[in-house]
């Protein structure tokens, strides 16, 4: 099985390498040549993450919740693609963490403005704090890369994705009762907000990654019961 798995990486790399050229010809300055298939991927999310910014702003949260994890899914792909076929490179390890900022940190401020909030200022404070420590913590990402705990990765604070799901939270406990608004819901968000510039571990396992799958799917569950009114 290994063997065999080995000969596909190795054929699909032989392909890649004919397809993706990264060293474009000394005449050819132009930037989308260079790009790799995996960058490509985190553009396909990117169109998806600004899809569902789109949907939260004309008045359609519950599709944009289901772009926004399809724009969650081509996350996840390209870097498993860069890991397992190609070669992870430096730009495209900022490219995926600019992109994050449209997959996940505006979303969640357009979730709040367009659907929770009560006030104005609310947004301008709830916004500004999730934009201003997200994109530190993803500079800061794209900087250092993952670190290393005796052979598990994990991130240094809680990242953009935990915030984006604390947000979509406050938006179902909002639908579902009654009672919940967005003054709770900044209340919640506000002091999470830090914590992605912290020296908190978020590793990456197999666990994780199952978890933030079956979440996923609840969401999606979620979306479409107040969509359709199941």
């Amino acid at each position: 099985m290994t063997d065999v798995k080995t000969h596909v990486r190795t054929a699909v790399r032989n392909v890649r390498r004919q397809v993706d050229r990264r060293k474009p010809p000394a005449d050819e300055e132009y930037m989308l040549f260079s790009l790799g298939v995996a960058d490509y991927i985190s553009l396909v999310a990117l169109f998806f993450g600004w899809t569902a910014t789109m949907l939260i702003a004309t008045g359609e949260p519950n599709w944009a919740l289901v772009s926004m994890l399809i724009a969650f899914g081509f996350d996840k792909l390209d870097g498993f693609y860069a890991r397992e076929f190609g070669e992870p490179t430096t730009m495209g390890r900022h490219i995926d963490a600019f992109i994050d900022v449209f997959t996940y940190l505006v979303p969640a401020v357009a979730i709040y403005h367009f659907v929770l909030s009560p006030a104005t200022f609310l947004s301008v404070v709830v916004g500004f704090t999730v934009l201003a420590f997200g994109l530190l913590r993803l500079v800061r990402f794209a900087s250092e890369g993952l670190d290393d705990d005796e052979g598990t990765s994990y991130y240094r604070g809680i990242t953009v994705v935990h915030l984006n799901v604390l947000v979509v939270a406050n938006y179902f406990l909002a639908a579902f009762f009654g009672q919940w608004n967005g003054w709770l819901a900044a209340a919640t968000v506000l002091p999470a907000a830090p914590l992605m510039i912290s020296n908190y571990r978020s590793y990456k396992t197999v666990g994780s990654h199952t978890v933030a799958g079956l979440l996923a799917l609840v969401v999606v569950a979620l979306a479409l019961v107040l969509e359709f009114g199941v």
